[in-house]
């Protein structure tokens, strides 16, 4: 495994026809700018973000069971069925009749493995035998996350008169209000805009049976720790919760304990490798050199066909959009200064291929489903290994191997 040096590429890139950084004069003689004076900065070992992908046969899990014969109704199957589902996934398969019994869960499996229905059918299951209004309520780190559940609990209720409500930040608090006089049996939403809702007395959380924290990793960190306990500790009717994540950070295992009560655990992956369909390596940026330059002539090879690029703030990555816009490469960027719509504007652009580099903060690393990704560049060292994990697991998915590299120096 090389640390990747790219005074090669540079030359091979100004030799190409049409090189249009050509033009920039100077560029090498700059600098990278150093950190700001308190800056954060990343304690992250370089080393360990270099591995090779490995190229073993992937069997993929297939259940001895159908939809058709899973312990549920004749409505929910039919939904399943024509939403094209055929078989269960394995964090599914392991994770349904513990959680149709009441029981609480920990859930570990990657990205892209079914998560998101294995917490959903039980909840549907229910609900179809006990249709009580307020009964789940389902928190997830990102705003984009959300919609997606939402998308996917009315795709699989279709005709079935079970309704949801998804409240999350960037939009307009008063239709939220408007939303919550009508009775919804799920309740969706990032904890800041629940909360919001809560103290304005709109939302009670003392009816809510079930409760889901998807992405439970990000959920119990510093930065969401005191808005979910203060959520969890007025859900006084709470009687089953299910923790899912792709990863497990060993120091949050005594909130866990607080929040589970004898809960099944499910591992579909150990919760701590990273993925390992990702060839991963790091760029070592020198003094002198132009980060932004390496960056340009990564962009400009053909095989970085659809790149998703993270940086640590929301001023650094829309500083850095614009500087690809103006050097010619067609990019969209989401960060949290950014409205809903147009941060769902951004992602279905760079979903269509419209816009060939997603330029995000770790907003974009968790819940965004975009087929064919092949490249994740961290353009500054993640603050975190699990940051780490979660923003190349957008890469190198459905069998296929991904690219990672992260800028050092």
């Amino acid at each position: 495994m090389m640390n990747k040096n790219y005074s090669k590429t540079k030359n091979r890139h100004n030799n190409k026809p049409g090189n249009t950084t050509n033009k920039r004069k100077n560029t090498g003689n700059r600098r990278p700018a150093r950190p700001k004076k308190g800056a954060k900065v990343s304690k992250l070992d370089p080393n360990q973000l270099i591995k090779k992908a490995q190229y073993k046969e992937i069997v993929p899990y297939v259940s001895e069971r159908t939809i058709e014969s899973l312990p549920i109704g004749n409505k929910l199957k039919q939904c399943l069925v024509k939403k094209g589902f055929e078989r269960p996934t394995e964090i599914q398969d392991r994770t349904l009749e513990p959680l149709m019994k009441g029981r609480d869960l920990l859930g570990i499996a990657q990205t892209g493995t079914g998560k998101t229905g294995a917490f959903l059918i039980p909840i549907i299951e229910h609900l179809l035998h006990h249709p009580k209004k307020e009964y789940g309520l389902i928190i997830v780190p990102t705003r984009e996350l959300a919609l997606q559940v939402n998308d996917e609990f009315r795709s699989m209720t279709k005709g079935l008169k079970l309704y949801s409500a998804c409240f999350i930040g960037g939009t307009n608090i008063n239709k939220d209000l408007q939303t919550l006089r009508r009775s919804s049996h799920l309740i969706i939403g990032t904890p800041g805009r629940l909360l919001d809702l809560n103290a304005r007395r709109a939302l009670d959380f003392r009816p809510f049976k079930t409760l889901v924290l998807d992405e439970f990793d990000r959920m119990l960190d510093m930065g969401f720790a005191r808005d979910m306990e203060k959520i969890i500790g007025l859900m006084q009717q709470r009687q089953q919760t299910m923790l899912f994540s792709a990863t497990l950070d060993k120091s949050q295992q005594g909130m866990i304990d607080e929040i589970l009560h004898q809960p099944v655990t499910v591992k579909v992956s150990s919760g701590e490798a990273s993925a390992d369909q990702v060839d991963q390596d790091i760029v070592r940026i020198k003094e002198g050199d132009n980060k932004f330059k390496i960056l340009l002539d990564l962009l400009q090879q053909e095989e970085y066909s659809k790149v998703i690029v993270f940086d640590e703030t929301k001023h650094r990555v829309n500083r850095l959009c614009g500087k690809l816009n103006k050097a010619g490469i067609k990019a969209e960027q989401i960060q949290g200064n950014k409205s809903q719509n147009a941060r769902q504007k951004a992602l279905n652009a760079f979903k269509k291929g419209q816009a060939t580099v997603l330029v995000a903060t770790d907003v974009a690393a968790r819940g965004i489903d975009v087929d064919d990704v092949t490249h994740v560049i961290n353009y500054q060292m993640p603050m975190t290994y699990d940051s780490y994990i979660h923003r190349i697991g957008r890469t190198g998915r459905a069998g296929k191997v991904g690219q990672a590299l992260t800028f050092v120096g």
